[in-house]
């Protein structure tokens, strides 16, 4: 099992200025629901953004550490409007 402060670190290291947010869907430490905001996903479409937060995480899938993973993705700038949006 994983839990969400490992998530974090490993997003952490492996994406440039990267805001993470994990939380435990069950409890059980292997379904994470991940709020990734990082610069390196300028110019990427959506299947490139999560290819990249997969390879990050790559040696904890498919395994008891995390077993299914909701991942939502944006860049600086679209947090930055989601944020507007909702205050």
């Amino acid at each position: 099992m994983m839990n969400p402060e490992e998530i974090e670190s490993v997003l952490k290291q492996a994406l440039a200025e990267c805001s993470v947010n994990v939380q435990d869907l069950t409890g059980g430490g292997d379904h994470f629901q991940v709020l990734v905001i990082s610069s390196d996903f300028e110019g990427k479409s959506l299947v490139e953004q999560h290819q990249l937060v997969y390879a990050a995480l790559k040696e904890h899938m498919g395994s008891e550490r995390i077993h299914a993973l909701a991942l939502k993705t944006l860049t600086p700038a679209q947090w930055e409007r989601v944020g507007s949006a909702s205050g």
